[in-house]
């Protein structure tokens, strides 16, 4: 297990920001973090990271414990926060194998560090970049290096902290095909915080929500939306008249209508209930303090 959470506690003062946090994350997977502000996101992900120390419980990453962590521990580790700044001057290429130059003693057989600066830049999609001055890059291209920037010492794990804000929707699919292929092509694990609800269904192979500190559910998008969001809706017209059903066994419904209705069934219409649903009936129930099972 690359990520291995139990009981994570941290207080500020009498106030509990994170309340017996426990989860887990595999190799080669695509994990999101999701909640509302104030949830506890980022103040996880830096515990994680090895940035803050935790008030209690057991935290393991690359089974070490973070608060405790060596170079040659972080070295196994890539972080991509939200904004960084440098020396704009800094041309695409020569920043990446400069960066890499560090993680160089670090490399071993089995994880060869760093990557190849050449590579790292087709990798992101920055080839016609290579040369380029920093500051003359796009939006887009910028966060692309942002990416190699956290990868550049071949990562196991790769953290991503609001990847994509401020992203119009191209430039947002080319970033998932960016972190897809990572994990693809290169075993990468990813733990990322997110508010974009679109971008934790498409992207990660399972999604924690954090509310109030505690997670509240752990599971696939397709998991959250079937336990939690509630039942789907059909629509559907017969002799010109509209009909509108909530049941939570629509193709069944759908099946039991055209038995009764045949070919004078049109516009069937059925909307299944979403990450969307899911993520507010769960806020929902955390705030008004009802147990919610993972």
């Amino acid at each position: 297990m690359v990520v291995d959470v139990e009981g994570l506690r941290m207080r500020y003062g009498s106030r509990d920001v994170l309340d017996d946090v426990s989860f887990g994350v595999d190799r080669g997977q695509v994990v999101a973090l999701l909640g509302p502000n104030g949830a506890g996101k980022t103040t996880t992900i830096e515990i994680l990271e090895g940035f803050r120390r935790r008030s209690d419980g057991r935290v393991a990453v690359l089974g070490v414990d973070p608060a405790h962590g060596t170079e040659q521990w972080r070295a196994r580790v890539g972080v991509v926060l939200q904004s960084w700044r440098d020396h704009g001057r800094w041309r695409v290429r020569e920043l990446l194998a400069h960066l890499g130059s560090y993680y160089a003693p670090y490399s071993t057989p089995d994880h060869p560090r760093p990557w190849d600066a050449d590579e790292l830049v087709a990798a992101v999609g920055l080839t016609d970049q290579a040369n380029q001055e920093v500051r003359r890059l796009s939006g887009g291209q910028r966060r692309r290096l942002d990416v190699a920037v956290g990868a550049v010492g071949r990562p196991e794990l790769l953290f991503l902290d609001e990847p994509t804000a401020g992203f119009d929707p191209e430039a947002r699919r080319e970033f998932h095909d960016l972190v897809r292929g990572l994990v693809r092509e290169h075993g990468t694990t990813v733990l990322l915080t997110t508010h974009d609800l679109a971008e934790a269904e498409t992207l990660a192979d399972r999604i924690l929500v954090l509310d109030g500190g505690r997670i509240v559910a752990d599971g696939t998008a397709a998991d959250l939306a079937h336990r939690f969001a509630g039942d789907d809706e059909v629509r559907w017209t017969v002799g010109g008249e509209r009909f509108v059903r909530s049941t939570p066994h629509s193709t069944a419904f759908a099946r039991e209508l055209f038995l009764v209705h045949g070919e004078d069934v049109a516009d069937l219409e059925i909307r299944r209930a979403s990450l969307e649903d899911s993520y507010l009936a769960l806020v929902r129930r955390a705030e008004s303090g009802q147990r919610v099972a993972s």
